[in-house]
């Protein structure tokens, strides 16, 4: 049978790997978008330390995972309203989280397979309460994004235009952040807080090479992420390896290919107004 789908385990992580590509991509084309990768970043981080520590207190690390996650995307959301004031308080963040969760490790080390699974995912190791969970969060956060998509695309574009027109800005981005944050949390068990921008950034960001309209680029980057995600997959199962990390080497692979492919159809452009503007030229005009 393809890719092992006898097998409930490959089900499972088919089913789980697919619901996170989806969200992720979808959510993560706003990140992208509004150029907080670095929250991001430090968001997966952050569910670490608060898996880490929902180990330590020997409680389900998805609690850990959510609660945690949610509340530094609190943090984030009010930590000021200017960029540089953002990337201060995304950096406090990710060094206190990052100290935090290595502390957790140390003082728990009875299962350093749970570590291991907190930092590089676990995807095939999903079960079906964990397959069922990512993918009625991942409907829930679609249908979320779906209903604020107007405004916060209004936003990304123009903040200062969006809060002029009356849109509430800074409940808008604790609500994004807030969404943000539940997206790493489902995401983490899967693909690991160190690989999660295999997912959320790297799919998105390769869509908007392609793609300036933001329907296609959404659905191009869902498709990327998808495709990556069951590529990834199949090769851990056929060749070996962690899935996470076939995931991010596929992701890293698809954005050098559309990063070549944008420069090319930059250059074309150029050549072609280059030579329109020269032919009248040339012919005394």
């Amino acid at each position: 049978m393809i890719m092992g789908l006898e097998y409930a385990f490959m089900r499972h992580a088919l089913a789980a790997g697919t619901a996170i590509a989806v969200v992720s991509a979808a959510v993560g084309y706003f990140v992208t978008l509004r150029r907080q990768a670095f929250a991001a970043h430090a968001l997966s981080h952050v569910g670490f330390a608060g898996a880490a520590g929902a180990i330590l207190l020997s409680l389900d690390p998805y609690v850990g995972l959510f609660v945690i996650t949610f509340l530094a995307a609190l943090g984030l959301a009010w930590s000021g309203h200017r960029l540089s004031e953002r990337d201060v308080g995304v950096g406090m963040i990710l060094m206190f989280s990052l100290g935090l969760g290595v502390l957790f490790l140390n003082l728990y080390t009875a299962n350093a397979q749970a570590a291991m699974s907190i930092l590089f995912g676990s995807i095939v190791g999903v079960t079906t309460g964990q397959a069922w969970l990512s993918v009625g969060v991942a409907i829930g956060a679609l249908v979320l994004l779906a209903a604020m998509v107007r405004p916060l695309l209004y936003m990304s574009l123009n903040e200062e235009a969006a809060a002029g027109r009356g849109v509430p800005v800074k409940w808008l981005n604790t609500l994004f952040l807030g969404l943000l944050a539940i997206t790493v949390a489902i995401a983490v068990p899967i693909i690991g807080a160190l690989l999660i921008f295999a997912l959320l950034v790297g799919p998105p960001a390769a869509a908007q090479l392609l793609s300036k309209n933001v329907l296609a680029g959404i659905l191009t980057a869902v498709a990327l992420g998808v495709g990556e995600t069951w590529a990834g997959i199949g090769c851990a199962y056929y060749i070996g390896y962690p899935a996470s990390t076939w995931i991010a080497s596929l992701s890293f692979l698809v954005y050098l290919g559309t990063t070549a492919i944008g420069s090319w159809r930059e250059r074309g452009s150029k050549d072609s107004t280059a030579a329109m503007a020269a032919g009248p030229a040339g012919k005394g005009f």
